[in-house]
């Protein structure tokens, strides 16, 4: 089989930031590299699920929700993939870093957290989510297109 293209990254250098990951004709994948690979601690799931939704929800509520294809979390927890369909790429960078703001500055109830909107909702945690938001933004508040390309 060929190896899948995540896989060829080398992850012994790879550092928090935001990555094209890939481009697959008008859809963009985005590496969100918010823990270096292979250095714990990892994401905590409870933190990385209520990301996953209050991402995925500011994304599908912004102005480019037509352009929003899926957010969801690295099994390695390292991390999340955010796919976006025509969007250029620093515009797609700024809505990155316009989220994790939200979700820095976030109080309320969780989007989706009720048991017959989420296969585990009990599993939320919105301290870590925004504590983790706002770790990761000093990583990323200047980040340009010319930062987003893997380091070999």
């Amino acid at each position: 089989m060929n190896q899948i293209k995540s896989f060829c990254v080398n992850h012994d250098v790879l550092t928090p930031g935001i990555y094209t990951s890939r481009i697959d004709g008008d859809i963009t994948t985005y590496d969100i590299r918010m823990r270096r690979p292979n250095h714990p601690p990892f994401l905590e799931n409870a933190a990385l699920h209520t990301i996953e939704h209050l991402f995925a929800t500011f994304a599908r509520n912004s102005t480019y929700s037509n352009k929003v294809i899926y957010f969801g979390p690295m099994g390695c927890r390292t991390g999340f993939y955010f796919l976006v369909r025509d969007l250029p790429p620093q515009t797609a960078i700024n809505l990155i870093i316009e989220i994790f703001r939200k979700i820095a500055f976030y109080q309320g109830e969780i989007p989706g957290a009720k048991a017959k909107e989420c296969g585990n909702y009990k599993e939320h945690d919105l301290n870590g989510a925004i504590w983790e938001a706002k770790n990761f933004l000093p990583v990323i508040e200047n980040w340009t297109v010319e930062n987003s390309q893997y380091k070999q």
